[in-house]
C-alpha cells in the first residue's frame, strides 16, 4: 500500500488574465484562466471563449439581452459580439464588462 504523502500531486495552475495585463505581460498557455466579468471572478478551462460563453458564465441570460465589452490595458474597450472568439492569451486583455440592452434596441 502506498503512502498518500509520497504520491506526486498534480498542480493545477490558474492563469490570472487580469494580473498579466496589468503587468504588461503576455499570459502563458495554461490549463485554466481566471477572468473578471464586472466585479466577479470566474475560472475557465480553455484559452478561447466566445462572447456568449462569457455572458452565460456570468449568469447574464438570455445573453442576447446584454452587451459585452473587453477592457484592455490602458483603458481602451472593445465590443465583443456573442459569436466573437476571445483569446485569453492575447496581450492586454484585462477584464470584461456587461451592460443590459434596452429591450427596444434593434426593434423598429
Amino acid at each position: 500500500m502506498q503512502n498518500p504523502a509520497n504520491e506526486s500531486a498534480i498542480e493545477i495552475i490558474i492563469i490570472d488574465v487580469e494580473e498579466y495585463a496589468k503587468k504588461g505581460e503576455l499570459p502563458p498557455k495554461g490549463m485554466r484562466y481566471r477572468i473578471r466579468v464586472d466585479k466577479e471572478y470566474y475560472v475557465v478551462d480553455v484559452p478561447e471563449v466566445t462572447g456568449r460563453d462569457i455572458l452565460l458564465l456570468a449568469g447574464k441570460t438570455p445573453p442576447e439581452r446584454f452587451r459585452l465589452d473587453e477592457k484592455l490595458k490602458g483603458g481602451a474597450t472593445k465590443k465583443i459580439e456573442l459569436t466573437d472568439i476571445v483569446d485569453l492569451t492575447t496581450h492586454g486583455v484585462e477584464r470584461f464588462m456587461t451592460l443590459p440592452l434596452d429591450q427596444t434596441e434593434g426593434e423598429q
